[in-house]
């Protein structure tokens, strides 16, 4: 009897470890841990479709994140919560080639929802949060913020 038990507990507790979600999914299908990420900065970037200082910074982002590709991962979220193909839709219309997440990351990644358009989250290798920035960034600002030349 306590062995069918214990192999019950295992059954399930394996059960359970192969049934676990990914922490983020992308619109393009790629899934993944943030964990994975540890030893590149993590940038995370808010942006909505009517949001003018959003949309002027995507090709900074698109450029800082093929830059810096081995240091970095950059991923957008939409900051309306815009899912399935209406998502897809603007993603390809805005020329969006950072990863879009499906679902906002704050509560698995430990931090407050921004109140501010744009914003991006930067987090550390280690996985720290180090900063917020508000507003449009540059291919400069964001180098700057993973303490990168500017000049690439």
């Amino acid at each position: 009897m306590r062995r069918k038990l214990c192999l019950t507990v295992l059954l399930c507790a394996a059960l359970a470890a192969c049934g676990k979600q990914p922490d983020y999914q992308t619109t393009a299908g790629t899934q993944g841990e943030f964990s994975e990420l540890r030893g590149r900065w993590l940038l995370i970037n808010y942006w909505a479709e009517w949001c003018k200082p959003c949309l002027e910074e995507l090709p900074e982002l698109n450029r800082f994140s093929h830059a810096f590709e081995a240091k970095a991962a950059v991923f957008a979220v939409n900051f309306d919560g815009v899912q399935g193909e209406q998502l897809q839709q603007q993603v390809s219309r805005l020329g969006i080639e950072i990863p879009v997440l499906n679902a906002d990351p704050s509560a698995k990644l430990g931090f407050k929802r921004p109140e501010v358009l744009p914003s991006t989250y930067v987090f550390d290798p280690n996985g720290k949060l180090q900063q917020v920035l508000h507003g449009e960034q540059t291919f400069a600002t964001l180098a700057a913020a993973i303490g990168q030349p500017q000049d690439q």
